[in-house]
């Protein structure tokens, strides 16, 4: 869509709305949406679509990089919020617990995109990679600062009932996933 006489084109504005856009489609309706359904969803064109992202696989590793990063500072908020350092790693679950419940809820994006893009198109993959790596640290870190023995093991035990509570509440609808992951966490740290 052209810009209107005597505006100009604010780069970032129209990226920002690229990226919203496509991050609503992306996770409402998968990654196989169209170029031409983001680019509408923006009031854009298409070709803005590929002058700022190359290609939609680009468009979409910007998208999940940024809900990558908006998930790991949300839940590292969570864990700050208690002084305990269990009630830190407790408080992780209870946050996920009131994502569960909200209308709209339809599990991981990340894993969603890994699971959905075509095999050949690694990126959506390698950036779950990333995005599970990120979630093992944190949770890892704040196993050790809960005392666990095997810190590293425990974050790995952590992450599969963070990600298999997610996968259970997206399908099931349940949100009681989150609590019942969180019954756990004493027991995954050695406290329990």
């Amino acid at each position: 869509m052209p810009v209107a006489p005597g505006e100009t084109i604010d780069v970032e504005r129209t990226r920002a709305k690229l990226v919203r856009g496509a991050t609503e489609l992306f996770y409402r309706d998968g990654v196989a949406v169209s170029v031409e359904e983001i680019a509408r969803r923006a009031a854009t064109s298409k070709l803005t679509v590929y002058r700022h992202f190359g290609d939609k696989e680009g468009l979409l590793e910007e998208v999940l990089r940024q809900r990558s990063d908006r998930v790991v500072d949300w839940l590292s908020a969570a864990a700050d919020r208690p002084t305990d350092p269990l009630d830190q790693l407790v408080a992780v679950f209870d946050a996920l617990h009131g994502w569960y419940a909200e209308h709209q809820f339809r599990g991981c994006a990340i894993v969603n995109a890994a699971t959905q893009a075509p095999v050949q198109a690694g990126s959506a993959r390698r950036i779950a990679g990333e995005h599970l790596a990120r979630l093992r640290a944190l949770l890892t870190r704040l196993a050790a600062q809960a005392g666990a023995p095997d810190a590293d093991l425990a974050g790995r035990q952590l992450l599969i009932l963070l990600e298999g509570a997610t996968v259970v509440a997206a399908i099931t609808r349940e949100r009681g996933a989150a609590l019942d992951a969180r019954a756990l966490v004493g027991s995954v740290v050695g406290g329990d």
